[in-house]
């Protein structure tokens, strides 16, 4: 899975979740922890160090997986052409 660095770092972030890419004109709208995750990857962080960081910034519930929350939502990345 190949993440398109320079389509993310377009991206216009609010610090309510609006998220703007400029590349197609959409806007859409993410949770604090899908926020946190956009942020990250524009940074250039991998998805194994973004899973680590959801530990260190969120209170997990028992049974929560960062790991699979951060494939998830690599998948819906896909599903919007930032992630190949």
């Amino acid at each position: 899975m190949a993440i398109q660095a320079a389509r993310l770092r377009a991206l216009a972030l609010s610090d309510s979740g609006f998220v703007f890419d400029p590349s197609p004109g959409q806007t859409f709208t993410v949770n604090p922890s899908g926020l946190h995750i956009l942020r990250w990857l524009k940074d250039g962080a991998e998805p194994e160090v973004v899973a680590q960081r959801l530990v260190d910034h969120f209170e997990l519930e028992p049974g929560e997986d960062p790991a699979r929350d951060v494939q998830d939502f690599l998948m819906q990345l896909r599903e919007c052409g930032f992630v190949k």
